[in-house]
């Protein structure tokens, strides 16, 4: 069971953060040279159908292997592992307030001028989902 936990948790975090990177690295720099909010509109539109599955899918395993299988208590602190995974859901939160905050505050608004506040948070969430790489291969090498 393990191993596909692992498998599945590992394609989840291929998708999120891979898109991500595209996201941040690709259409981000064009939609702020050409000033153009619809480039991000667009590529979220078709990114959501399967990345927000993806996250819901690493939350689902990353739960059930920190519970089942690595034993640590959630938000612990007492040992390497929890501790990492502690960081995770705190980065997960974290994301999960970015975005509450994009929906409601800033895409509703969107304009040329202010897409900045939109590239900030993308950049944030992309540098949020490298961490979660990093602590995720920490759980699996004793943790941090």
């Amino acid at each position: 069971m393990f191993k596909w936990l692992i498998i599945t948790h590992v394609l989840g975090a291929t998708i999120w953060v891979g898109g991500h990177l595209l996201l941040c690295l690709r259409y981000l720099p064009e939609a702020l040279k050409k000033k153009d909010p619809e480039i991000i509109k667009a590529f979220e539109k078709k990114y959501e159908i399967i990345g927000m599955p993806s996250l819901l899918l690493q939350v689902i395993t990353g739960i059930w292997m920190a519970l089942s299988i690595y034993g640590v208590n959630l938000f612990g602190f007492s040992n390497p592992v929890e501790v990492a995974v502690s960081i995770k859901l705190i980065l997960l939160l974290i994301i999960v307030l970015l975005a509450l905050d994009v929906r409601i505050f800033i895409f509703p608004r969107l304009t040329s001028k202010n897409l900045w506040l939109l590239a900030i948070h993308i950049i944030a969430v992309t540098v949020i989902s490298l961490l979660f790489l990093y602590y995720g291969i920490a759980i699996r090498f004793g943790g941090v």
